[in-house]
């Protein structure tokens, strides 16, 4: 079969150039409608029909996972009771590419009653939805990308780059860190990336800390019972001195012409200064040294230098450094 790459080709020109035709829409009408959602002392309600309603989905996603309390709620349900899920506090964003959507229109007369804002997307200025709504995100006149001219297709790409251009501008001027994106991201790889060290270090009898002092075969009993790779060692004040580790125990049985680990202390032949990380970094910090230097465990330390865990790549699995 002889595909018609061009035309394929014809399809991303036309929806990067609809994308591209939205700068210049981003102005006041923009200004006022990221101000409406900043300002809204409830929740954003996102809804449209069809392929607009999957957008709308996406939409409300990205703000629910940056810091904006935000529903999805389908068009046609909401007429049958799921108008219940609207308040005088909110703010809807409808989003039709004609602005005369029946679906869409039947709900404008409601939210009216019920108080809510209306912030309108479509590609219709003369449209029902664009008199009737409190602010308007107007897309252009956009021609779809389809063969026939009616499958959406850029006008949903140039809706989709609106709302992440809106709700995106809203998280600029929220003040939202990292932290609270870890927090509605824990089982994704962009939110483990962003924990803290203290939520996956060792602690306890799982992160063996031993005495600078204490002899070789101490801290092997006491790293088989942890089943840990290495012991963190410190010196009388209980700071971190130093790490025993298997690649030290190594070293030392081939330097050792005669082994005598009931006596042969740590200090003499554990690995001083080692790297070491703050509870508070960022688990990709710990990652980061763990690779860069290929080492199996970093000590984790408090604001004087004692220790108080251990990261173990084994724990980190799934992790990559970025």
């Amino acid at each position: 079969m002889d595909i018609d790459l061009r035309y394929a080709q014809t399809v991303l020109e036309m929806e990067g150039k609809a994308i591209l035709s939205l700068i210049p829409r981003v102005d006041e009408h923009f200004a006022r409608a990221v101000q409406m959602v900043l300002e809204c002392p409830g929740q954003v309600v996102v809804t449209g029909m069809g392929k607009s309603g999957f957008v709308a989905q996406k939409i409300s996603a990205t703000l629910a996972s940056t810091g904006t309390r935000s529903v999805y709620i389908h068009p046609a349900e909401a007429v049958h009771g799921d108008l219940g899920r609207i308040t005088e506090q909110d703010v809807v964003i409808l989003l039709s590419r004609s602005g005369n959507t029946e679906e869409i229109i039947r709900l404008i007369d409601p939210i009216k009653q019920i108080g809510a804002k209306m912030i309108a997307m479509t590609c219709n200025l003369n449209s029902l939805l664009a008199q009737h709504a409190d602010e308007l995100l107007y897309l252009g006149n956009v021609q779809e990308a389809c063969p026939l001219k009616l499958a959406p297709s850029t006008s949903t790409t140039a809706m989709l780059a609106m709302g992440d251009a809106l709700a995106l501008t809203v998280l600029k001027h929220k003040n939202f860190s990292k932290e609270q994106f870890a927090l509605y991201h824990p089982a994704g790889s962009l939110g483990r990336r962003l924990m803290k060290v203290y939520q996956v270090m060792r602690t306890g009898e799982e992160c063996p800390i031993i005495s600078e002092d204490a002899t070789i075969q101490e801290a092997i009993l006491l790293i088989t019972k942890a089943k840990a790779g290495a012991a963190i060692c410190v010196d009388a004040e209980g700071r971190l001195s130093g790490i025993f580790t298997d690649g030290d125990l190594r070293r030392y049985v081939n330097r050792k012409k005669k082994v005598a680990i009931e006596r042969d202390l740590l200090k003499e032949h554990m690995t001083r200064n080692p790297k070491k990380i703050h509870r508070e970094a960022l688990v990709s910090e710990a990652l980061k040294i763990l690779k860069e230097f290929k080492i199996g465990e970093l000590p984790v330390v408090d604001e004087e230098n004692r220790p108080i865990g251990v990261v173990n790549l084994k724990d980190l699995p799934k992790m990559e450094v970025f």
